[in-house]
């Protein structure tokens, strides 16, 4: 195979373009940029410098890529933005660079980010996340692997969303969100567990039982959350990869985590 560009296309000297790449018409691609095999850039794609783009993603139109961090704080140091493989990224996207020199805004494998998303400077999502339209992620955010976002919600800088989660669409995220859990509302609780996302990842009634009988033993009514935290890490050697991951998340948090809007994980089995 071969790259393919559109003569109405702007692919500066410099730029790296692997094989079977295809560039749409309008696109303008920077000097300081790579873009992996089989990559495709539909019509009016801007990629700014230092960007660097996976294998097979399909990038859609007007969207720009690695513009500067909208941060008071930047001074135009030296940063970039890195978008894994087998990524879908939708009309009018936008992924700023990020602010610090070195530092990077991350995108993983597998994601599908709709019309309008917005990643703000140094945001890190993992692989599979979706983010329907119009979800805006702040400075700093960082989401795990398999997470899904309703569309239109925003989430405050610093946030951390744990793997596996669901988050309802047009709420506002203040404070992390563990692992494995549904969150809407307003203010935002958490609602159960995410049964279906588990369900479809593989996890078996067994680990599903087990994430369930933590967040109950940890959210109990007759102590106070502060002293089964201490009771859980005091265990946590005993735990399951899936229980201790909870427990690794509660230990870095730094907004606060959003608590439950009705008991610990009361979502039914089906």
């Amino acid at each position: 195979m071969s790259v393919t560009v559109h003569p109405t296309a702007v692919v500066a000297p410099g730029a790296e373009l692997g094989d079977g790449v295809r560039v749409g018409p309008y696109c303008r691609i920077a000097p300081r940029t790579t873009i992996g095999e089989g990559t495709v850039l539909e019509a009016f794609v801007s990629v700014c410098d230092c960007v660097t783009i996976g294998r097979n993603c399909r990038i859609h139109e007007f969207t720009v890529l690695g513009g500067d961090p909208q941060d008071h704080g930047y001074r135009g140091e030296e940063t970039w933005a890195r978008i894994g493989d087998d990524n879908v990224i939708r009309e009018n996207v936008t992924i700023n660079r990020a602010t610090g020199e070195g530092c990077e805004t991350v995108v993983g494998n597998g994601c599908f980010l709709m019309d309008g998303v917005h990643l703000a400077h140094n945001v890190r999502l993992g692989d599979h996340v979706t983010l329907a339209n119009k979800v805006g992620l702040s400075g700093f955010v960082s989401v795990g692997d398999h997470t899904v976002f309703g569309g239109m919600s925003g989430v405050h800088q610093f946030v951390r969303i744990g793997s596996y989660c669901m988050i309802g669409g047009l709420y506002r995220v203040t404070k992390d969100v563990p692992p494995y859990t549904l969150a809407s509302g307003e203010p935002l609780r958490l609602t159960g567990l995410n049964v279906v996302g588990l369900k479809r990842a593989g996890f078996s009634s067994e680990v599903r039982g087990a994430v369930r009988a933590f967040y109950r033993e940890l959210y109990r009514r007759d102590r106070l959350f502060s002293q089964s935290l201490k009771e859980a890490r005091a265990t946590r050697e005993a735990r399951t990869p899936e229980v201790r991951a909870i427990l690794d998340f509660y230990e870095g948090s730094r907004r606060g985590v959003t608590f439950w809007g009705r008991g610990a994980g009361e979502t039914r089995e089906d």
